[in-house]
């Protein structure tokens, strides 16, 4: 907590640290296949009025896998080690597709969607928001706000990925907050949605 006291004014995080309670939804999704010997017991999320669920969380969250495999093998060779140094110790791993929901109507401006942390994982990957609010902190410890292109994923190192270089790699802290431009862009959506109609 120390750290975070240290950083300038304008590279807080706007949420507490460590982490509270945050306002969002998860929809939880195991993806791929465990060893046999392993019950996890992962419970599988149906939001309702959502028939095609299922698949579109087993396609889409193969194909984010199959992303993340793709740059650990990239990393791996950047790093001058084995090109299955990282995937190798992924296979049958605890892989959990987890898209997250907010109701920006019932909160406002300043709620912490997701309060200032890293991932426990090794990857999470991103797909690009409908709405701006995900702040990220680069590796001096400046804080920017992220801004997914079209067509792009986001990728960031958990604190697996921290331990397994020895720090080499760093986990990367990041927060999701309700901000004016969050707002904002609701409120377009809204107005568009109501044109429509």
């Amino acid at each position: 907590m120390e750290f975070v006291e240290s950083l300038p004014t304008d590279h807080k995080p706007l949420s507490n640290f460590p982490p509270e309670f945050d306002a969002k939804w998860r929809f939880f999704w195991p993806i791929g296949d465990r060893p046999e010997e392993i019950n996890d017991d992962l419970p599988k999320i149906y939001p309702k009025n959502f028939p095609e669920w299922e698949d579109k969380m087993n396609s889409w969250g193969n194909h984010m896998i199959d992303a993340v495999h793709t740059a650990s093998e990239m990393a791996a060779l950047g790093m001058g080690i084995d090109k299955g140094s990282f995937t190798e110790r992924m296979r049958q791993g605890t892989h959990l597709l987890a898209p997250t929901g907010s109701d920006l109507e019932r909160y406002d401006v300043g709620t912490a969607f997701a309060g200032f942390h890293y991932d426990l994982n090794f990857i999470t990957i991103h797909g690009k928001s409908r709405y701006p609010g995900l702040f990220v902190w680069k590796r001096d410890m400046t804080k920017m706000a992220c801004k997914i292109p079209e067509g792009c994923l986001l990728m960031q190192a958990g604190i697996m990925f921290e331990w397994i270089t020895g720090g080499y790699v760093l986990a990367g802290f990041h927060e999701v907050i309700y901000t004016e431009g969050t707002k904002d862009a609701m409120l377009k959506t809204v107005k568009a949605n109501e044109e429509r109609e």
